[in-house]
Formats: C-alpha cells, sequence, structure tokens
C-alpha cells in the first residue's frame, strides 16, 4: 500500500462545521470568535491496550473532529459551553491551582496520575479546565477565554472524542493567548490533564493519534520513545473501505475496568523485572505466561499474553502494509486475531461488538476488531467497497435479532491533525 499515493479522501473539515462554530459562539457569548481551531478523533487500526504499556500503535486521525471557536477575554476567566450537551462550564484560571486543593502545583510531567477531585468541575467540564490547569503548570501564559465547542465525534463511542476536544481546547487557548504548542507538546500536555485532572489513566495514543494525524495515513507510533512514523493507508486505491460500526454502547471505559487492566499490567512488569510489558519477547511469551500465572494469577498471565501478542501484531501489520505483495486478507486477519485477544485474554470486548466483528466478517469484510478501549463502543471492518451495504445490512439485522440499538454507520477517512481552521 506505501506504493501508493494521490487517491486518499482529502480530511479539510467541512466549511459548515466551521462555520458552524463561529455562529454557535456568536449566539452564545455574543461578538466575534478570534478564530476556529480543528481536532480530530481517531480510530486505531490494530494495537489495542499497548499504549501504557510503552508498546506499538496504528492508530489513524478520522474525518470526525472537535471545532473550537474561541475570543480572549479581559478577566481570567475560562468560559466552555458545549453544543451537544448544553451546558457552560465558568472558572476562574488563579484558582487552578489544582482543582480540589489550592496548595496541589504538581508540575504537569509529574509521574502521580491520581485524580484530583474537585467537586465544582466533573464530568465534560474536566477536559478543558484540566487543558487550561495543565497548560499553567507548564508555564504558559493562558489568558482569560470564552470557547464554543461543536463535535461530530460520537461521545461514548470509542472514537477518543475527549481527546479531540482537549487537543482543540489547547490549540483555541494557545491561539488566543499568543504561545504555540509543539506537536509533541500538545499531546504530552493533553494527555496529562486526561490522567491527572480528569482522574483517566489512559496513555498516549488518543492525544497523539489527534495531535499527530496526516491525510490519507495511518501512524505507527512507538509509545516508548515518541516516533510517529506515518504509513500510507490508502484503501480507496485497494478499492476497500475501513467501516466504522458504532454500537452505541457508551463505555465509560467500563466503570473502573480500564484502570483495572492498567495495574494488571503495571503489576506484572513489576513481578518480572522490566519497565513495561513491551520488554517481554514474543519468543519468551510461554515461559512469561507460565512464570506469571504462578506467580500472580492466571488472569493477569492473560493480560500480559494479549500485550505482548498485540505488539506482535502491530509490526506485523506495518510489514505488510509495505510488502510489495502487498493484499487485504492478511490484514484482516490480524484484526481477527487482535479481536480474539482483546475479547479472551483482555476481556474488554462486548456481545454487541462481538455480534458486529462476526457479522462483518460473515457478511464478507476481509477482517474486523473492537477499536478503543473497549467495554462498548464502536468495531471497524475492513471491507471491500462492493459489499459496503451487503456488510451493514447484515449487522444491522444482526442487532434487531439480538434487540441490541440500531448500530450506526460511517466510513473512517485518515484524516489531518490538529489544526487551526479558520
Amino acid at each position: 500500500m506505501s506504493r501508493q499515493t494521490g487517491s486518499a479522501s482529502s480530511a479539510v473539515p467541512s466549511t459548515a462545521f466551521v462555520d458552524e462554530a463561529r455562529r454557535g459562539f456568536t449566539e452564545q457569548f455574543g461578538g466575534e470568535p478570534a478564530g476556529v481551531w480543528t481536532a480530530p478523533g481517531r480510530v486505531n487500526v490494530i494495537g489495542e491496550h499497548t499504549d501504557y504499556n510503552d508498546g506499538f500503535v496504528l492508530p489513524m486521525a478520522i474525518d470526525r473532529a472537535c471545532h473550537a471557536a474561541a475570543a480572549p477575554r479581559a478577566d481570567r476567566v475560562l468560559r466552555v459551553y458545549a453544543a451537544q450537551l448544553g451546558k457552560t462550564v465558568e472558572v476562574s484560571l488563579d484558582a487552578l491551582t489544582g482543582p480540589g486543593s489550592a496548595g496541589d502545583t504538581r508540575p504537569a510531567d509529574s509521574p502521580d496520575m491520581s485524580p484530583l477531585a474537585d467537586p465544582a468541575v466533573t464530568g465534560w467540564a474536566a477536559y478543558p479546565v484540566g487543558v487550561a490547569w495543565v497548560l499553567q503548570q507548564a508555564g504558559f501564559p493562558v489568558g482569560g477565554a470564552d470557547i464554543y465547542l461543536t463535535s461530530t465525534v460520537p461521545v461514548g463511542s470509542g472514537l477518543s472524542s475527549s481527546a479531540a476536544l482537549e487537543c482543540a481546547t489547547a490549540l483555541a487557548l494557545g491561539g488566543i493567548s499568543g504561545f504555540e504548542l509543539t506537536t509533541a507538546e500538545l499531546a504530552r500536555h493533553t494527555q496529562r490533564a486526561e490522567n491527572i485532572y480528569a482522574g483517566v489513566p489512559c496513555g498516549p495514543l488518543d492525544q497523539m493519534s489527534s495531535a499527530y494525524g496526516e491525510d490519507g495515513s495511518v501512524l505507527f507510533i512507538d509509545t516508548r520513545s515518541g516516533e510517529v512514523r506515518p504509513q500510507p493507508f490508502d484503501l480507496a486505491a485497494e478499492g476497500a473501505v475501513l467501516l466504522v460500526i458504532d454500537t452505541r454502547v457508551s463505555h465509560a471505559h467500563g466503570e473502573n475496568g480500564y484502570a483495572d487492566r492498567r495495574a494488571a499490567c503495571e503489576r506484572a512488569a513489576a513481578f518480572l523485572g522490566v519497565p513495561a510489558l513491551r520488554d517481554i519477547a514474543l519468543a519468551d511469551l510461554p515461559e512469561t505466561f507460565a512464570k506469571v500465572a504462578v506467580g500472580l494469577d492466571e488472569t493477569t498471565a492473560r493480560r500480559v499474553r494479549h500485550v505482548v501478542t498485540e505488539n506482535a501484531r502491530v509490526q506485523q501489520f506495518v510489514a505488510i502494509l509495505n510488502h510489495k505483495d502487498f493484499s487485504l486478507p492478511p490484514l484482516g486477519h490480524r484484526m481477527m486475531q487482535s479481536h480474539a485477544s482483546l475479547r479472551d485474554d483482555y476481556e474488554v470486548s462486548a456481545p454487541e461488538l462481538d455480534v458486529a466483528v462476526a457479522t462483518a466478517v460473515a457478511a464478507g469484510a476481509h477482517g474486523a476488531r473492537m477499536t478503543g478501549g473497549g467495554f462498548g463502543g464502536s468495531a471497524i471492518a475492513l471491507v471491500d467497497t462492493g459489499l459496503l451495504d451487503a456488510v451493514q445490512d447484515a449487522v444491522r439485522a444482526a442487532f434487531a435479532e439480538h434487540g441490541y440499538p440500531e448500530p450506526q454507520f460511517f466510513p473512517a477517512v485518515a484524516s489531518a491533525g490538529a489544526r487551526r481552521t479558520a
């Protein structure tokens, strides 16, 4: 696939969404915004739950995005309106020395990711407020702002709506306050905001995807080194599409399921005496599995097996993309292996995701898998264009037969990363 260029779909956001953000700002706050900043959601093509294990991931930014229209304020107030929720949060920037504790001055790169509780800033509001807090902690001159947020990334769908919101907010704050963030800074600080302020122990995958996205490319990311290597991903040239199947089951990371799995991985790495599970070689997995099963427990051993094999699948997927005899079926096979591992070893799938994956493949998809943290959200399927309607019809019918909500579908187009759009 890397040998082909030129036919990938453009990722320039629809002017309509940018115009909607500008109009919404005027209606909500009065006056004109100083600009509009856009950050995309993402699908992770393969490489799930490897990012917080210093491993490899292969995401792509998509043409569903959060748009932030913003203008500076003369005072030190941050006021953010979320259009899809119809809700506003308003805080004093001078009070953001640390949520819930005026004396908390943990730096933005603090290794402590324990959440900070602020009863006045909860739910969605913790994400934009957390971005302002972490940027201030990092020394950026954040000024007062009015920000209007509108998004086309489905919430709770496993497509990183929170990372899109965070990156759009960070760029908007920088744009109206007179400072610029490098792509690496954007990804790092928005992740810290989600970790420390919102209390979600995510790895760097989501924020890096939104920050580094490129038209027509997936991103091969080494989360330990921070290296990002775009890989051309022109499915249209192959007569195929990556179909997103939104189960409409909101994941919320399975209550504490995400945190539990991260803790299990850290516990296993400490037991094995390695910095992270990324350091376990695939060839050593049988011995490692037995050692962890005896020394800790079999459930933790299965978590280790998923991470080690998933890292290998990412590397294999990239090798296939770059092979001179490239074809889609081997990619689909790795996707199916990934889903089985997430379902059986990592136990983060859901009945709706399993039905979507199995039905899509039975209807002719080359492969399918859940994407994102799991416990709900979306699946993706690698489908020949001519079978697109048949796959969607089959999944829709299967959901109806099981009594599940009707799923939603859209093609994932590899798109550009966070940027100013107006």
